[in-house]
């Protein structure tokens, strides 16, 4: 196992917790109505045109225009989205502080919109701990696309070969890999802590 010195995080699910049903279970009772609006009318899908680089609010003027009977529901997507992020995955913020304490390099490669971002970040302070951060809606590429991680490994002059990407999805962290990063494929702290204490980032195995 190689090295490490530097670590690059994903933000959804594996920093944040995120799921659009968060908000939706709260605005839909009926369980069946709640699975087809989001499987069928504001997917996940749909909005990944955000990650991509569209405006949030074009995107949902265009499918409240498409859906004109589920409207009211669409047009409180970007104003309650925030609604869609629980809380931190547990056990990570924690992670993230106690690499800063050790000095260790801190960057980030998300998926996320830009005005979704912008209203997110002033919210979440541990990303003060951050060197810098690649947000693919800003950039307009995403992962796993070789151009984003490219981008990353120059923008922050680091070592790939010494760098640890940590991400939630198999595609992501085989993209990272096929342009010379280390993989974790996160699942919860413990795991992730433990493949740290292994690399010798730590010298603790779980939390």
């Amino acid at each position: 196992m190689q090295p490490v010195d530097t670590i690059i995080f994903d933000v959804g699910n594996v920093l944040f917790q995120w799921d659009i049903r968060n908000l939706y279970a709260r605005l839909i009772d009926d369980p069946a109505e709640l699975d087809h609006f989001l499987g069928n009318v504001l997917t996940l899908h749909w909005h990944d045109q955000h990650d991509a680089g569209r405006p949030i609010a074009t995107m949902i003027d265009e499918l409240a225009a498409e859906y004109p009977q589920h409207a009211a529901l669409i047009r409180l997507y970007e104003p309650r989205w925030l609604e869609t992020i629980p809380g931190p995955v547990p056990g990570m913020i924690d992670l993230v502080e106690q690499l800063a304490v050790r000095g260790v390099p801190i960057y980030g490669i998300t998926n996320f919109g830009s005005d979704l971002w912008r209203k997110f970040r002033p919210t979440a302070p541990v990303f003060d701990l951050f060197q810098d951060i690649v947000v693919s809606g800003d950039e307009k590429m995403v992962k796993p696309d070789a151009a984003i991680y490219r981008l990353a490994i120059d923008r922050f002059g680091i070592d790939p070969a010494r760098t640890l990407f940590i991400d939630d999805r198999e595609a992501n962290i085989q993209g990272a890999i096929a342009c010379g990063l280390q993989g974790h494929l996160f699942r919860d702290a413990p795991a992730l802590y433990a493949d740290l204490a292994a690399r010798d980032v730590f010298n603790i195995a779980t939390i």
